[in-house]
Formats: structure tokens, C-alpha cells, sequence
């Protein structure tokens, strides 16, 4: 796995122009404020708009947004999944109760929502480059003392449409130390959805690349897919589950253990949750479990879990747990690679909610 390629690839997409557009949009409060502004999106139950003499993207509550308009184009997702794209608009309704918002998918196709059933709105375009969305991190702990450093540095792109989306991901870790051996764990995932007719259901498919000097694997390569639900779905609280097989091939460092690669067929249950506060906190969990078909009794397990406290506009600080188990690893390898991180986020994009799962 070439780390640096691919964390240059992200880089190259992070610095993509996006082109800026007017501050047009109309956005009216319930206490009768009316802002003049560019929407940037709605996540977690707070609107995010720009002001054009304002240097700070500013904070809404959804809940006290009394009617809207804008020209540009957006991706609007509720409650049970379903996603529509077109231009807003918004009828004023009796106090108390949530606004009607009209998305204009063709000049004689409208939709009309309730506001308290939308999940996410997210800015998107004609324009192939403008439609993505993601972020990148990074963080660093050095320590005279034994010469130790250690460096994590994590990107994630995707790409939303109206009834399916795809992403990719990376993460990577450093631990060095003088007088001790350099401990490196890289992952790359690459994912997609796709949203069924039935309310809050999809099919999704993915496939992931690990590397862990601690667990001996030079390269482990699982490709996996199945049929996915949302358990729950709001702007608040988020949580998918996608259930189904997975194949998984994995090659050793033969100067730690004589087996030089196995493959193995599995079963996979991944689980995705997503946790948000008033534009302060956010918590993102993802775990998957994939129970041996062809080994019975070995069980492996993955999980990545993000803390996220917002700074200012994009810029967050986060800390994030990352774990994997093997119960029968072969050899006296150790069945675990597992630590946390800290460090500072930025997201570029809309946001990086954009898929059901966030695919190990």
C-alpha cells in the first residue's frame, strides 16, 4: 500500500477550486430576523449559512427557521431515507408548527416536506468537482525523553447523488521510538450505496485495505456488500446496520510467522451510528463483525470511533479510538492492534454525512 499516493490524491482533491457563488438566499427566523445569505447545509439539527460582511459561517437552529428560499441546488434526505434534489422554498405555517419546505426537482415536479422530518441538507451542482465532499486530520505527540513521536493523519471523500453515493477513506498511524521498532497501521476503504425502494433500506457494497506491523499483516484485503436499514434516523441521532458476506484475504510478514497467506469466507454485520449535538459536539462509531464461514469459531472485529468538538467554521479537534481483533490469529501473533488519536479536522464540502455507513 502506498500511504503517500493516496494521501496526495486526498490533498489534490482537498485544494480543488470551488467556485463561490452569490449570497442570494433568503432565510427568515420565527422572531422575524431575515438574513440575506448563501445556505451551506442543514446537519445535526443546525442550518449553516455564510453572510458576505460576516468572516464566521453562522449557526441556525432548524427549529427556528421560519421560511427559506434559494436558487441553488440541494440534496435534501429525511427521515425514511428518501432523498430529493431540486431548489428550496418554504410556505409560512401557524406558530409552533414546523415549516413546509417545496423542493423544485423539474419546473412541474414539486415536493413538499414537513421541516421536522429532513435528516440533511447538503449543497450540490451540475458541476462533477463541486459535488464532493469530505475532510482531512491530522495529529502529532513528540517526546524528547525517548526520542518517541507519533503521527496519525486521516482523509475521507465522498460523492452523494439522489438515490446512491460512494466514498473512500484512509487512516494512518505512526509510533517510533529510539531504541524500539517502528509501529505503522495503515487502512484504506473504498464503499458505496445505494438507496431501494422501501423506506430507509439500501444495498451497499465495500472493500478495505489493512496493514499492521503489530499483527504481522502486510497487506489484509476484505470485500464484502449487502442489504443495510436504518434503525433510527434524525437530525440528532443516526444508526444503519448492514448485514451480509464478506471475503477477506490476508498476507503475513513471512519473517513473523510461516503462514504466508489465508482466506477466509464471512459473514458481516457492520453498524454505524452518528451522534450530534447543537452545533457543538458529534460522535461517529462504526463497527463490523465478520464471523468465519470457512473457519468456524474465528471471528474478527473492527471498529473506528471519532470524538469531535467544533472550533470554528470547518475546523474541528477530535479524539478517535481505532481497534482490530482476530480470536484465532495464526502463529503467536497477537490477536489485537489497537490506540487512540488526537488531533485537529477540517472538512471541506458540505458535509461528510453523505453515505448510510461509513464502510471499514
Amino acid at each position: 500500500m502506498n500511504t503517500r499516493t493516496v494521501i496526495l490524491c486526498f490533498s489534490m482533491l482537498v485544494t480543488l477550486p470551488l467556485c463561490a457563488r452569490e449570497s442570494t438566499d433568503v432565510v427568515v427566523m420565527r422572531n422575524g430576523d431575515r438574513f440575506t445569505c448563501e445556505i451551506k447545509g442543514l446537519s445535526g439539527g443546525v442550518l449553516y449559512v455564510s453572510l458576505p460582511y460576516v468572516i464566521q459561517t453562522l449557526s441556525v437552529d432548524w427549529s427556528q427557521v421560519a421560511r427559506l428560499e434559494s436558487k441553488q441546488l440541494f440534496l435534501v434526505k429525511t427521515e425514511d431515507g428518501s432523498v430529493y434534489r431540486g431548489i428550496l422554498n418554504s410556505t409560512e405555517t401557524a406558530p409552533g408548527r414546523p415549516i413546509e419546505i417545496h423542493v423544485e426537482e423539474a419546473p412541474e415536479k414539486n415536493v413538499v416536506l414537513d421541516s421536522a422530518n429532513i435528516v440533511n441538507v447538503s449543497v450540490t451542482s451540475e458541476k462533477f468537482f463541486q459535488r464532493f465532499t469530505g475532510g482531512v486530520g491530522f495529529g502529532t505527540i513528540y517526546a524528547k525523553g525517548n526520542q518517541s513521536v507519533q503521527y496519525s493523519v486521516t482523509g475521507l471523500a465522498a460523492y452523494p447523488r439522489e438515490r446512491w453515493a460512494v466514498q473512500a477513506g484512509i487512516s494512518s498511524n505512526l509510533s517510533k521510538a529510539s531504541g524500539a521498532t517502528t509501529s505503522t497501521r495503515n487502512q484504506l476503504s473504498v464503499g458505496g450505496v445505494h438507496l431501494l425502494p422501501w423506506n430507509n433500506y439500501f444495498y451497499g457494497a465495500f472493500d478495505g485495505f489493512l496493514q499492521s506491523t503489530e499483527q504481522g499483516i502486510s497487506v489484509q484485503n476484505t470485500l464484502g456488500g449487502g442489504i443495510g436499514r436504518y434503525l433510527t434516523n434524525t437530525n440528532r441521532t443516526t444508526i444503519s446496520v448492514l448485514g451480509g458476506i464478506a471475503w477477506q484475504h490476508t498476507r503475513y510478514n513471512p519473517t513473523v510467522v510461516p503462514v504466508a497467506t489465508q482466506n477466509n469466507a464471512t459473514a458481516m454485520i457492520n453498524v454505524d451510528a452518528k451522534l450530534f449535538r447543537f452545533n457543538k459536539t458529534n460522535l461517529d462509531l462504526n463497527a463490523i463483525l465478520l464471523p468465519s464461514l470457512s473457519q468456524p469459531g474465528r471471528v474478527y472485529f473492527s471498529t473506528n470511533a471519532s470524538y469531535y468538538i467544533k472550533l470554528i467554521g470547518g475546523l474541528s479537534w477530535n479524539v478517535s479510538f481505532y481497534g482490530n481483533w482476530d480470536s484465532q490469529p495464526p502463529g503467536s501473533l497477537p490477536g489485537s492492534d489497537y490506540g487512540t488519536t488526537s488531533g485537529l479536522s477540517w472538512t471541506f464540502g458540505s458535509s461528510l454525512r453523505t453515505t448510510p455507513t461509513n464502510i471499514q
